[in-house]
Parts: C-alpha cells; structure tokens; sequence
C-alpha cells in the first residue's frame, strides 16, 4: 500500500476524526410491547415461493416469441457455438423463452419506495471495524508530512524513498502465450479474426 495520501482522504479523515470526538446520543422508547421469539425453523420449513413459478412453463401469461435467426444473431453476439441440430435448437429456444420471462416478471415487481442498493458490504460490528482506517493506520504516512504556509496545510515531504517491494516486481508478461520483443520494449501478442460459419 503506498504512504501518500490524497487531499480527498486526508479531509475525509479528519472529518470522520472529529465526528468520534462528539458522539450523539439517541433516545429510544420502551413502551413496545415484547413480541414472541420467531420460531426460524418453522418459518424455513416450507417453502412460501418459488423461482419456477416464474418460468414460461408454469406462467399464464404468453411468453414472448424468439425466432431462430434471433437465437442465431444472440449466439454470435456472444461467441458461442450455433446448434448442430433441430433439436438442440428448439430446446435452446425454450430454454431462452422461460429465461426471458422470468427476467419480464423480475422487471414487473413494485420497486416504489425501496432505496436501491448502493453496494454488498459487511454492516456487522467486526466489518465496519475492520473496513474504518484509523489513525494509527494514517500514522506513517502522516509522519512523512509537514506543516506550511499561513493556512497551515500539510504538504508531503519531496525525496523520500518509497516502498514498492510486492508491488511493481510482477512479470506483466507471465501469463501471454505469445510475447514480441523489440528495442522499443516487451508485448504480448494478441491474436483476433472473424470465424467462418458454415451453415445448418
């Protein structure tokens, strides 16, 4: 991890220092009455909902129609191999419909009033302390930092050597089966090309 850090982070920092420094105290109200244990095994017993009752097979609603030149486009699009047969084709088609309309019922569920989803994190006590950069995790790079001018910011100190071990030493080329080199420098090759289709 480099030392240095941005004005961006260096701010947020501070900012979030000095919201621990005044920590606001809430409230609650007792008056609820105690609700009985929910009985978790019970609730999980059967099974209320299922993804199947979504797919075109058990859906009144007609699902939509894919052609097989649709089918044909879609699998070019993803370089995928056509269906060698009929049959392969057709349970291809059936396969896409039922998909097509479980994402149309997705699509269709009232959404109104539920914030979206910013991103999949660890909200549990040991998470939000593991994820929160502290001041002793800033301390190093904070050392390597002065103090100046009237408006009293930091600057980093200019010269100073810095720590790339186990980040700039990995062979970029390692992995390419096929590398050029010329006096310009090292390459890898890659190698792309249209691929002929031979018909059904």
């Amino acid at each position: 991890m480099s030392a240095f850090i941005c004005t961006n982070c260096r701010a947020s920092l501070r900012q979030a220092l000095r919201r621990r420094a005044f920590p606001i105290t809430r409230s609650y109200s007792s008056n609820i009455p105690p609700q009985k244990p929910l009985n978790i095994e019970a609730l999980l017993s059967e099974p209320t909902w299922s993804v199947r009752a979504h797919f075109a097979e058990s859906s009144a609603k007609p699902s939509p129609q894919i052609t097989p030149k649709q089918l044909h486009h879609l699998l070019r699009l993803s370089a995928l191999p056509l269906p060698k047969s009929e049959d392969e084709q057709r349970q291809m088609l059936e396969t896409l419909r039922s998909q097509l309309q479980f994402v149309r019922d997705v699509q269709e569920v009232d959404t109104e009033g539920v914030e979206p989803l910013q991103s999949i994190r660890d909200e549990t006590e040991e998470g939000i302390k593991e994820a929160t950069i502290g001041l002793e995790d800033m301390r190093e790079a904070l050392a390597k930092e002065d103090i100046q001018g009237r408006s009293r910011r930091p600057r980093r100190r200019r010269g100073e050597p810095v720590d790339t071990e186990g980040v700039e030493d990995w062979d970029v080329l390692g992995t390419a089966s096929e590398k050029v080199e010329t006096p310009g420098g090292r390459f890898f090759v890659v190698r792309s090309g249209k691929v002929k289709e031979t018909p059904p």
